[in-house]
């Protein structure tokens, strides 16, 4: 029998983030997709959008995917969201809860250039997110056509890793579209061939 997940709407004022970092560029994309799907289609697109989380010590609701969705309607005024709970781990103590999800892939303790730092760092809310200029030309990237949606977790945070030790920031942050274009270029080289959704050429 296959079971419905469970669902709750959620202030998204309570939501913790699991990473250090977000796309800007990425969040104001979404931001523009809500304003689209505004008024009628508002609680349809909430309802396909459905954050997920897990439920950590104090039974505080931490989220482990679609950061930049939660981002994007907070800056866009939501109050409350659908969230579907993956798992309670509400009985850990806060360093077995953090070294679980560590452990899981579900979490992402990387700050903006690429350290990992410690669980500390992880912001305690939404808004407090930082922005990674390269997680913004890893998601501009894909949709370039530059690599395929992949189910790894974190996947475009590893396109960033290896885009940030080749392209200078101040290019990214200034000449967007001119760092995409070497993105492109970089993404369909040997070097990249590692990196889940690779696209690079094959010999036949």
């Amino acid at each position: 029998m296959v079971r419905e997940p469970i669902l709750h709407p959620t202030p998204l004022a309570e939501l913790r983030p699991t990473q250090i970092t977000v796309g800007m560029r990425e969040v104001a994309a979404k931001r523009r997709e809500w304003r689209r799907k505004h008024g009628d289609k508002a609680g349809v697109f909430l309802a396909e959008h459905m954050i997920p989380v897990v439920l950590g010590p104090k039974e505080r609701r931490y989220v482990i995917d679609h950061h930049h969705l939660a981002r994007a309607l907070h800056e866009e005024g939501v109050v409350s969201i659908a969230t579907t709970l993956v798992a309670n781990l509400s009985k850990l103590d806060r360093t077995a809860f953090w070294v679980f999800l560590d452990n899981r892939g579900w979490m992402h303790p990387f700050d903006d250039k690429g350290r990992r730092r410690d669980y500390d760092a992880i912001p305690q809310s939404i808004p407090e997110l930082v922005d990674d200029p390269y997680r913004s030309l890893a998601g501009g990237l894909r949709r370039a056509g530059g690599f395929a949606k992949d189910t790894t977790p974190f996947s475009e945070f590893l396109w960033a890793d290896f885009l940030r030790r080749r392209i200078d920031r101040k290019e990214v942050e200034t000449h967007f579209d001119r760092a995409l274009a070497a993105a492109l270029k970089l993404a369909r080289g040997l070097d990249a061939d590692y990196l889940p959704g690779w696209c690079g050429p094959i010999e036949e």
